[in-house]
């Protein structure tokens, strides 16, 4: 069941109920992703958590009110993003969620820049694999660090150019925004009624900020949770309402506030790079090519 788009002011507690719809949400063991995870489950949904750490997964939702399913999924791993997709059937919604944030460099088990696999790559194959058994929508978690972002197709992984955390950080996001618009349009093209939509949470204040492997970083990650950071009850926000409302798609959610920090959700816009639908098309013919997954559709 599909809300109508409300004014400013949206809650959580006008979310819709989602009876009989299944919800698939990476990286729920925490944070974002658990508030996702169990105010969909509150509302009536079937939802599978889907973590690196199957054991966190299960203690995290111990006792909380719902329909859930923990099933192992690490974004990072093409080998794990594969099995994962092979055992999932019919989903509703699939919640590009699961993410990094300034990590030192370093290389997944398949050769990629961590930032890069982790938060663009594992979900571009894991959303190719499950297109053919989704129902409704691809929800892609973004960030305003994609206004600083520069996505050199012939060097994603910082090869060439200095490697800058922080750099790599909002390159990574870039690519979720600009994916995020492909999609809709191969969706589109391909006379199909999926919707591809996305959305950020503003500052929030999460573990992701205090988990950099930089103790520089962490420590001003953790003042701004503390100094200008939303609760993550309200953060999650802007992410349910992508999920569960009745919007068009290739659009685009954000908090309301100045700088989009903080507030309820509303349209919010991109980078020029991220509504560039040519570079979106050199990153997607990339994506295929690093991950060897192809559009299904």
């Amino acid at each position: 069941m599909l809300g109508r788009t409300p004014t400013r002011g949206w809650t959580t507690e006008r979310m819709p109920r989602q009876d009989g719809r299944t919800f698939v949400v990476t990286g729920a063991s925490g944070g974002l992703g658990l508030a996702t995870a169990t105010a969909l489950a509150g509302a009536g949904a079937r939802v599978v958590v889907a973590v690196r750490n199957v054991d966190k997964g299960r203690a995290v939702i111990e006792g909380v009110p719902g329909d859930f399913v923990v099933r192992r999924l690490d974004v990072a791993d093409l080998s794990s993003v594969s099995a994962f997709a092979d055992e999932t059937e019919r989903v509703d919604v699939l919640v590009n969620n699961a993410g990094v944030m300034s990590l030192p460099r370093s290389r997944t088990v398949d050769g990629f820049e961590t930032q890069l696999a982790t938060n663009h790559l594992g979900h571009f194959a894991l959303t190719n694999l499950l297109l053919p058994r989704l129902t409704d929508r691809v929800v892609t978690i973004g960030s305003d660090a994609h206004r600083s972002g520069v996505l050199d197709v012939a060097d994603l992984f910082f090869d060439r150019r200095p490697y800058r955390p922080y750099a790599a950080y909002a390159a990574s996001k870039l690519a979720n925004v600009s994916f995020l618009g492909e999609l809709q349009r191969r969706l589109t093209a391909a006379g199909s009624t999926l919707r591809s939509v996305g959305a950020h949470p503003g500052y929030t204040s999460t573990g992701i900020q205090v988990s950099t492997g930089s103790p520089a970083f962490n420590r001003i990650g953790a003042l701004g949770n503390r100094v200008v950071g939303m609760p993550v009850a309200r953060g999650v926000q802007p992410a349910l309402f992508a999920a569960t409302m009745d919007v068009p798609g290739n659009s685009y959610f954000g908090p309301h506030g100045p700088m989009e920090l903080w507030g309820s959700p509303v349209p919010v816009g991109r980078s020029e790079m991220a509504s560039d639908p040519d570079l979106a098309k050199e990153l997607w013919a990339r994506s295929e090519s690093l991950t060897g997954i192809s559009w299904p559709l």
